[in-house]
């Protein structure tokens, strides 16, 4: 038996008026799925606590059958274990975004946040970012000051560490939930260690705006990083075996930190594909091979699909949709095909780990429809795989109960 878990992050969603009051997966052409879907069950599932973050921290830590509520200790650290990061005691550790700010000559705290990725940095030009903030004597100097180091890495997604670090008290703000906004209200505040983060944002703000490696992206017609953005706090944190809790080794195929993270954690083997972006330009048939490659050395593999959540707080709705229909048709449908041409009996679980709203661009922890399909049984139930038709299954409380159903060692309620 294969087990394959799939993961379209953000992709459910509220009715859309410019979509005739459809949701992006009612609007979808994803026949592959719907197919598994006619013939499996489909309900809906809590995945996030309405204690905890509306995310993919809590959302994929649930998914992977770990509850949030025990062993949630923040989102950067998870990270941190996919970058290969090793917190010492007393570390805590953040997400510190490159983001793109409002331009102007108005006070820093009258500047609304445009992109919480800087229009998706990547790369190299992320790289050249980082470096140049570390360069800048006066932000180096604070960063020593205040304990911290940021390593660089080719992605929108640093991570800054703090030693012998004490974040009680401060209140840390997720940017993609505020995009548009001014960002005077919304900076680290709560608590006076809070002054030190804002400080910083402020400086990095006065080095980037003007830096060469800004100006060279803005030239290229991009959007540049003018700034960082802390949130995303936490602690060093250990998760349970996944084969001693299943009986089963696998991989997790993605481009994203987050997914990577709960899966080392968890001693599941990460896969990186050359290409895979977390966007809508990733590597689709790198991703099928890399999970099909990985489906013949283990019985389980996650895959996981960025760019449905990327597009909603990029305001891409077309995108969006699109990236739905793709993962049906480039990324499902091929491995169905797959695993059926092999007689390969299997069971798969499809599902959001959020609700990403395209009315707000941000995420909404709500309960969103799951699939279960198994190659040996025809439910007959023939619904299609949608927010609406999830509402008439049945219903999970608890979304670290999915791995349980999906190996069989629990019976859907």
């Amino acid at each position: 038996m294969k087990y394959l878990l799939v993961i379209g992050d953000g992709m459910a969603d509220n009715p859309v008026p410019a979509l005739g009051g459809k949701t992006p997966l009612e609007a979808a052409k994803i026949p592959a799925i719907d197919a598994l879907a006619a013939r499996g069950v489909v309900g809906s599932v809590m995945n996030c606590p309405p204690q905890l973050p509306a995310g993919s921290e809590t959302g994929i830590l649930s998914i992977f059958g770990c509850d949030p509520l025990r062993y949630f200790t923040g989102r950067s650290p998870m990270e941190a274990a996919a970058l290969g990061l090793t917190l010492r005691e007393g570390d805590c550790c953040y997400r510190c975004n490159l983001v793109g700010l409002e331009e102007g000559d108005q006070p820093f705290e009258q500047r609304r946040i445009l992109s919480h990725s800087a229009g998706s940095i990547s790369g190299e030009d992320a790289l050249k970012t980082i470096r140049a903030l570390n360069a800048d004597p006066a932000f180096s100097a604070a960063m020593r000051a205040a304990n911290m180091e940021l390593p660089p890495v080719a992605t929108f997604r640093p991570l800054a560490i703090e030693h012998d670090g004490d974040f009680s008290g401060i209140r840390f703000i997720p940017p993609h939930d505020h995009l548009g906004e001014v960002i005077g209200p919304l900076l680290p505040d709560g608590d006076p260690k809070a002054k030190k983060f804002a400080d910083l944002m402020r400086l990095a703000n006065r080095v980037l705006e003007h830096h060469p490696v800004t100006e060279e992206r803005r030239a290229s017609g991009k959007m540049g990083a003018n700034g960082i953005w802390f949130w995303a706090e936490g602690t060093a944190v250990s998760l349970p075996s996944f084969e001693a809790a299943y009986g089963h080794r696998g991989a997790v195929v993605s481009a994203v930190p987050i997914c990577h993270g709960i899966g080392v954690l968890r001693g599941l083997e990460k896969v990186e594909v050359e290409g895979a972006t977390g966007e809508i330009d990733t590597n689709f048939e790198g991703k099928l091979e890399a999970t099909w490659q990985k489906l013949q050395e283990y019985d389980f593999v996650c895959l996981h699909l960025e760019a449905p959540d990327e597009c909603t707080h990029n305001g891409d709705l077309p995108g969006k949709v699109q990236s739905i229909e793709w993962l049906s048709s480039r990324l499902v449908g091929p491995l169905v095909e797959r695993l059926e041409r092999a007689g390969l009996d299997h069971r798969i679980l499809l599902l959001s780990d959020h609700k990403t709203l395209t009315a707000t661009r941000g995420h909404d922890g709500d309960p969103v429809p799951y699939l279960f399909y198994d190659s040996r049984v025809d439910t007959g139930r023939g619904t299609p795989y949608t927010e609406a038709a999830g509402e008439t299954g049945p219903f999970l409380d608890n979304g670290f109960e999915l791995l349980d159903i999906l190996f069989e060692k629990k019976p859907l309620p």
